[in-house]
């Protein structure tokens, strides 16, 4: 992919928004964004607006994104609604990205958003469990228990309170690579610490507390080998991302020297593979087709955003990315070599655990952290001379796998 460029990034703090409307975040977002690009609202010729849960838990279903446009005075444009669980705001870039490359405009947006934060527990924890195929959801479950048989789990090691059914779906993921590699729960809850460590930093992150390997491990258990901190919150929050040509580059009034190319931008969905066959994970991939197109190898990526619903996530994905071999991620986050100022940093926000996941916001949260960074904007948490940066955004589970996954890769001019 050529001549496709970010130049604007806009979001709001990730955490509890009880009192906001989603519009409302919605506005703070693509505001932020025009202004960062230097564009007027009326130069956007096309919106892409995610979402997930805004039907579910605020009734606003069927046209959530022409509902939160148009009342900030977006008109007559299209506006596409797209869903696709937690990959859902990055299939929106993506898409955004498509339309630009065919010609059909020069200037877009891509915006995400969600509020799923509800004194209703049950409800709020509600929201997820049509993120598999609900018609055979036994049968999801005895694909998943299967991922750890054999597995024996320490007494004591489940929440008794209610948790999303994803906790169980990346407990099934942890057995399997713990039996298969040897991954140690301490190795998964240095992943764990480093990011929270990392969030300390972002003021936009959800939670901004710093843990150690001990404090992750003494926390309160959720389903094993996950505690607390290693699984990401649910959250409220918005994020837009402007995209355009060369020729949309030059109509806008921002610095195009902080403009920054998308190289490639990859969605696969999931196949029939058996969970054994984890070199054919639709992340791997989808990751192999993003480094052929962009011209770059793993070797040369700077800095990476992946999916860490659970710090789980975080081991499995950069193995995908290929930034480690197999086996080796959780050895990689004890020794240092994925936090900032490490061999390559890993989630600097401090990644869905603490940065917080407003499902339909997330990646675009996550693209406005890497175009942060490969600005040298990050103030302390800068990745010192990032130059390239890859994004890894996965959704909902379909038999051993996500059922979608978006991989962009991101470079300075």
């Amino acid at each position: 992919m050529s001549d496709i460029y970010i130049t604007g990034v806009g979001m709001t703090k990730f955490g509890r928004h009880i009192e906001r409307s989603y519009k409302d975040l919605v506005r703070e977002a693509v505001e932020q964004a025009l202004t960062d690009a230097g564009a007027e609202l009326e130069q956007v010729k096309q919106a892409y607006f995610a979402s997930c849960v805004i039907g579910f838990m605020q009734g606003q279903h069927m046209i959530p994104g022409q509902v939160a446009l148009r009342s900030m005075g977006f008109q007559s444009i299209p506006i596409f609604n797209i869903e696709g669980a937690c990959a859902s705001s990055s299939t929106a870039l993506h898409l955004a990205a498509m339309a630009i490359k065919s010609g059909s405009c020069d200037i877009a947006i891509a915006v995400g958003a969600e509020k799923m934060i509800n004194e209703d527990k049950a409800k709020m924890f509600a929201a997820f469990d049509s993120a598999w195929d609900v018609s055979t959801v036994a049968d999801n479950r005895d694909t998943l228990l299967a991922m750890g048989a054999g597995f024996e789990c320490p007494e004591g090691s489940q929440s008794p309170k209610p948790y999303s059914m994803f906790m169980d779906v990346y407990a099934a993921f942890s057995r399997h690579h713990i039996n298969t590699f040897g991954t140690t729960q301490r190795q998964i809850a240095a992943v764990c610490a480093k990011n929270h460590t990392h969030s300390v930093h972002n003021p936009l992150a959800q939670y901004q507390r710093p843990y150690t390997i001990e404090e992750v491990l003494a926390a309160p258990p959720i389903t094993y080998p996950l505690t607390l901190p290693m699984c990401a919150p649910i959250s409220d929050g918005a994020a837009a991302t402007v995209l355009c040509n060369a020729e949309g580059l030059k109509r806008l009034k921002g610095d195009a020297k902080r403009a920054i190319k998308l190289l490639s931008s990859v969605v696969r969905s999931s196949s029939d593979r058996s969970f054994e066959d984890y070199k054919n994970h639709l992340t791997a991939l989808a990751a192999t087709e993003a480094y052929e197109k962009a011209g770059v190898s793993p070797a040369d990526v700077d800095v990476a955003e992946v999916h860490d619903a659970t710090a789980m996530g975080e081991i499995i994905q950069v193995e995908n990315l290929q930034l480690v071999g197999y086996g080796e991620a959780g050895r990689a986050a004890e020794a240092g070599e994925l936090t900032i100022g490490g061999r390559v940093p890993v989630n600097p926000s401090g990644g869905l655990e603490s940065k917080g996941h407003p499902i339909g916001a997330t990646g675009l949260g996550q693209v406005y952290e890497l175009v942060t960074q490969l600005r040298g904007e990050a103030g302390r948490r800068q990745v010192e001379g990032a130059r390239i940066a890859i994004q890894e955004n996965g959704g909902g589970i379909y038999g051993v796998e996500e059922a979608t996954a978006v991989i962009n890769i991101f470079a300075m001019q």
